[in-house]
């Protein structure tokens, strides 16, 4: 299966992620993939947000979409975006893409939402060239009892509304057990304040194949 669509979401995220972007979003997608290079692959690349933001050492994006509505986004912004970008369906647990053939694999706002986010985690680590990057922005379960038990509160309805997205996931654990190495890592809340927001917990970090 290589579409799941999802089209109230898609209509609404965009517009959703223009806020986030003017509340820091944007500063968090450059900081994420600022020294990356080579050829990149982005999964679940959404309606194309993080394409502005690849340096010009990037030689290719391939970007996977399974939402038809925002993949057509991604699209549009692909025309528009500093380096070579090609907007294709799939879906991150089972990527048509061959063995260590990139040099950077970018993860951002999607493995909250993937159905297996494990075996999405093993895909990437099997596409990524030996001593490849995995630059991950995510939102994650919090450190805190009280936050913990308000996300896994949260995931029984929120998942319906935000196209399976669960906000109490260890994302960052999964990383460090799935053949990487974590490089470097930053927790922040976001935004801020994040007290009743149970996706505010986020982390943003590099982690490179073993």
């Amino acid at each position: 299966m290589t579409d799941l669509s999802h089209p109230i979401f898609a209509r609404l995220y965009p517009r959703l992620d223009a806020g986030c972007a003017r509340a820091g979003g944007d500063a968090h997608r450059a900081e994420l993939l600022a020294g990356a290079s080579g050829r990149a692959l982005e999964v679940g690349a959404g309606h194309g947000a993080n394409f502005a933001h690849y340096p010009p050492e990037v030689t290719e994006v391939v970007a996977v979409e399974p939402e038809p509505r925002l993949r057509a986004k991604a699209d549009h912004a692909a025309r528009r975006a500093p380096v070579s970008v090609t907007v294709r369906p799939g879906v991150a647990e089972d990527l048509d893409l061959d063995d260590a053939s990139f040099d950077v694999a970018v993860a951002s706002l999607v493995l909250c939402s993937v159905r297996d986010p494990v075996r999405a985690l093993s895909e990437l680590r099997r596409v990524l060239k030996p001593g490849g990057e995995l630059r991950y922005y995510e939102h994650v379960r919090g450190t805190t009892p009280g936050k913990v038990r308000f996300q896994r509160f949260a995931d029984v309805l929120w998942p319906f509304f935000a196209a399976g997205c669960h906000v109490s996931r260890p994302t960052g654990e999964w990383i460090a057990g799935a053949g990487f190495t974590v490089r470097t890592e930053r927790r922040f809340d976001f935004p801020v304040p994040g007290r009743g927001n149970p996706a505010s917990p986020h982390v943003l970090g590099v982690a490179v194949r073993d």
